[in-house]
C-alpha cells in the first residue's frame, strides 16, 4: 500500500544532533511526517508538556499499557519504563503520514521485529573528535557526564550494524533532505538510489568510529 506510511526509527550518538534533525524535519516536512510522543513513568523536566514532549503516567498506569498490549515497544532506562502508545501510530500511518520514533537500539529492534518495513537510521557526526568537541562545546556538562556519554557512545556503536542507513549530520539543512530523501525512496521501492547511505557501505567508516570513540572513552 503505496499511501501506507513507514515507521522511521531515529537513534544516534549523544551531540550527533539528531533531536535538532528530527525539529527541522517536521517544520519542513509537516504534512508528510508525524513524530511520535512516548508514555514515560518519569517525572516531567521543566518546561516538558504531557501530550507534546511525552505522555506522562504512573508506573501502574504503564503496567496496565503492557497488559493491554497498547504499547509497540517498551524498555527501562534508569528504574523508569518508557514505550510507544500504539493507537498514535497505527492512526498517523493509516493517515500516509511517516511516523518517526526517536528511540535507542533496545526498543528499534523490538519493532523492525515487529514491523519489518520499519526503516532504522543512525545519526553520527562527521568524525569522532567532532562528536567529542560537540558533547564538550555544549558548556553545560560535567566532564564525568561527558565521559558517562563517550562511554555510552562505545556501547551504542556495536549496535549499529542492525541499522538499515547511516546519517552523517554534517549540517541540519543537507542531514534533512537526506532523511527525506531516504524515506520516499523507501516508499517508492526506489532502495537501490539509497546504496551509499547503507550500514553495509560504510563499515570502515563505522569501525574507525568506534576505535577512536573507545580511545576517547579511556582518555587517551
Amino acid at each position: 500500500m503505496e499511501n501506507k506510511g513507514r515507521i522511521v526509527i531515529i537513534s544516534g550518538f549523544s551531540g550527533a544532533g539528531k533531536g535538532t534533525l528530527m525539529k527541522a524535519l517536521m517544520k519542513e516536512y509537516k504534512d508528510k511526517y508525524a513524530l511520535s510522543v512516548s508514555a514515560t513513568t518519569r517525572a516531567p523536566r521543566p518546561g516538558e508538556k504531557d501530550g507534546v514532549d511525552y505522555f506522562f503516567v504512573t508506573k501502574e498506569q504503564f503496567e496496565s499499557m503492557i497488559e493491554k498490549e497498547e504499547l509497540i515497544e517498551y524498555a527501562q532506562y534508569v528504574g523508569n519504563y518508557y514505550g510507544t502508545p500504539k493507537a498514535y501510530v497505527d492512526e498517523q500511518l493509516l493517515a500516509g503520514k511517516n511516523v518517526i520514533l526517536e528511540i535507542e537500539i533496545q526498543g528499534a529492534l523490538k519493532i523492525k521485529e515487529k514491523f519489518p518495513e520499519t526503516v532504522l537510521m543512525f545519526v553520527t557526526a562527521p568524525s569522532p573528535e567532532c562528536l567529542k568537541e560537540r558533547l564538550v562545546g555544549r558548556a553545560t556538562e560535567t566532564p564525568e557526564v561527558i565521559e558517562a556519554r563517550l562511554s555510552r557512545a562505545c556501547e551504542e556503536a556495536e549496535g549499529i550494524e542492525n541499522y538499515d542507513y547511516i546519517v552523517v549530520n554534517d549540517t541540519i539543512e543537507a542531514g534533512v533532505a537526506l532523511i527525506d530523501r531516504l524515506i520516499e525512496n523507501e516508499r517508492m521501492g526506489k532502495v537501490a538510489d539509497n546504496q551509499s547511505h547503507r550500514v553495509s557501505a560504510n563499515i570502515d567508516y563505522i569501525n574507525h568510529m568506534r576505535t577512536e570513540l573507545k580511545r576517547f572513552a579511556k582518555g587517551e
